[in-house]
């Protein structure tokens, strides 16, 4: 029986979670799905030209994991790019590397995962005020549309 999975940390969530080609309706084409940690492994180390023992850690993998990640995140990129197919981004088995709060008056912040849970912020570092909830930015996302004709798609 192999081990758990562990839980891949992410910096961010793309702001754009589909791409296709121009041209070519989205219901006649095949669909290539980026888990969340791939594209972060495509992020660290293409996009921030970092070093892979670096990306590792970032990620709280090893590096034989993250290497495994990368793979199959531009593997799948290289599909989708080189046989016209739309690229959706999104799914995964991630943790974000930080908590992320708001305030009534609609201030945001993050607080950084090391900082233990039961030391969440009284009040907003912007006006103070003590009314705080804790949010994650994976809810800010929007589900995938649904075709009302012609499509099987989303």
């Amino acid at each position: 029986m192999p081990r758990p999975q562990k839980i891949r940390r992410v910096n961010s969530i793309p702001g754009a979670t589909h791409f296709k080609p121009a041209g070519i309706p989205l219901r006649v084409m095949d669909e290539v799905l980026v888990s969340i940690e791939e594209a972060e492994a495509v992020r660290l180390k293409d996009l921030k030209a970092m070093g892979q023992e670096e990306c590792a850690e970032n990620m709280n993998v090893s590096r034989p994991t993250f290497q495994r990640i990368l793979i199959s995140a531009r593997q799948k990129i290289a599909d989708a790019l080189l046989n016209g197919k739309a690229i959706r981004i999104g799914g995964g088995n991630f943790e974000m590397a930080f908590r992320r709060y708001r305030c009534a008056n609609g201030h945001e912040w993050n607080v950084p995962l090391e900082v233990p849970a039961y030391r969440s912020p009284r009040y907003c570092p912007t006006c103070n005020s003590t009314s705080i909830a804790s949010f994650q930015p994976w809810e800010l996302v929007s589900a995938p549309h649904r075709r009302r004709r012609g499509g099987n798609k989303w």
